[in-house]
């Protein structure tokens, strides 16, 4: 069975077509992606405006076309933190389903992180014993621990490197007190979820999905993505908070520069280093593991898991 899953998230709208069967590891066939920024595409109000809609109306429909060359015997199309904070979302789920033909399911952030925390552990098995989460996105920020399927604990939380780059940053690069300021309302922002995941205890494996993650372990030594999924990659506290005093005192300019880091996303770079930085302080982990696993896949298994196929 072909799947594609269209994730409309606050960075991209990224299609990724499977072949999958229950019981079976999903076999990626295709993948396709473009930037969207839909973090930034907001009004005053928290509307996303027309020119918003129209650009997510246009991906979608590119991404719909291309799941129907490529064969897909269904259609799994989710989004997340941008148009769940949407103050207009369900205007803009109406518009896209009227001229795509696609209805988007929204998933609400514990959803998210449950579905991610999923294909974490499916990833690395039970040996791991409890595991914590993080992964962030562009809109938000998804925290998960447990030593089940599902997590004892999830949290999304509005910290994601796209929508704190566009509320804190006003220069390029930032200004050393913006960032200052910025890892103190992180810092207040993850009171609460992380004691409640620290008195759960100790994880056996602290996990980082998310593309942002992924480049900051690149940053910091990782191997590249062209050496594959099966390589073992980690972050390390001290070298993330070495490449912090780096990165903030470039511009966006030259840390896309930098190798492992997209042109889209380098402007917010820092702001996703800031959020790891302070949640792993915070959950007191001085590694992670990169785990090539995430929504996506926990959207498929989702699907496989119904056993409808």
């Amino acid at each position: 069975m072909r799947l594609g899953v269209l994730d409309v998230g606050s960075n991209t709208v990224h299609l990724v077509a499977v072949d999958a069967q229950t019981g079976g590891r999903p076999t990626p066939m295709s993948d396709w992606k473009t930037p969207l920024r839909l973090v930034e595409q907001l009004d005053k109000d928290g509307n996303i405006h027309s020119k918003g809609v129209k650009k997510l109306v246009a991906a979608v429909k590119e991404a719909a076309e291309l799941g129907s060359k490529l064969n897909c015997d269904e259609f799994l199309p989710i989004a997340t933190s941008a148009v769940r904070s949407a103050k207009n979302s369900e205007q803009v789920l109406k518009e896209v389903e009227k001229e795509t033909g696609v209805r988007l399911e929204i998933l609400s952030g514990e959803d998210e992180a449950r579905l991610t925390y999923l294909a974490v552990r499916r990833w690395y098995g039970w040996s791991a014993g409890r595991i914590t989460n993080m992964d962030i996105g562009g809109g938000s920020l998804e925290l998960t621990t447990g030593t089940e399927e599902f997590p004892d604990l999830a949290f999304s939380l509005d910290l994601g490197a796209g929508r704190l780059t566009h509320n804190w940053f006003d220069t390029d690069p930032p200004a050393k007190k913006k960032v200052s300021m910025l890892r103190d309302y992180i810092d207040a922002e993850l009171v609460d979820a992380t004691k409640r995941m620290r008195d759960q205890g100790p994880a056996g494996m602290a996990v980082g999905t998310s593309k942002t993650l992924r480049t900051l372990a690149r940053l910091t030594g990782a191997a590249p993505s062209s050496e594959g999924p099966f390589v073992k990659r980690t972050l390390t506290a001290p070298g993330l908070r070495q490449l912090i005093s780096f990165i903030s005192r470039m511009t966006a300019a030259d840390r896309a520069d930098l190798e492992g880091v997209s042109s889209d996303r380098s402007h917010q770079i820092v702001a996703g280093a800031l959020v790891a930085e302070a949640s792993m302080r915070a959950l007191g982990l001085e590694k992670m593991e990169i785990c090539p696993w995430a929504l996506r896949e926990g959207v498929i298994l989702r699907r496989l898991d119904k056993g409808q196929g």
